[in-house]
């Protein structure tokens, strides 16, 4: 099983980037999908979750309104569109996988597939 992200860069903040995460060895379609992030010195946090279906969306209050969170179930892909960013969106993201029986969760131990995550630089 393996989860890619890419996507991520550097930028200068208010610009947007979008990241991907493309599955292999495991159908995203039975699970319901997660962004982390994790910056230095921090635990790691759930941005944004989508569930298998797409009719259950989850935000992290800081990201509300500037992250969007969906899903290709048929390209076994997942995304996140990150816009207006600021520098304390600086972080590793990393896509994760959760059994549907879990729900929709903020619990990192609750998934059972990372990625390897994609570094984001937001400079003032």
């Amino acid at each position: 099983v393996q989860l890619q992200a890419f996507g991520g860069g550097s930028v200068q903040a208010g610009d947007s980037l979008s990241l991907s995460c493309a599955a292999s060895g495991v159908i995203i379609g039975l699970y319901n999908m997660g962004w982390f992030r994790q910056a230095p010195g921090k635990e790691r946090q759930l941005v944004a979750g989508i569930n298998w279906r797409s009719t259950s969306l989850y935000y992290a209050d800081s990201v509300k309104g500037r992250f969007t969170i969906s899903r290709d179930n048929g390209r076994n892909t997942v995304y996140l569109q990150m816009n207006s960013l600021k520098p304390e969106d600086t972080a590793v993201y990393l896509c994760a996988a959760a059994r549907l029986s879990v729900g929709l969760t903020t619990t990192p131990s609750s998934y059972d597939y990372w990625g390897q995550g994609t570094l984001v630089t937001v400079s003032s």
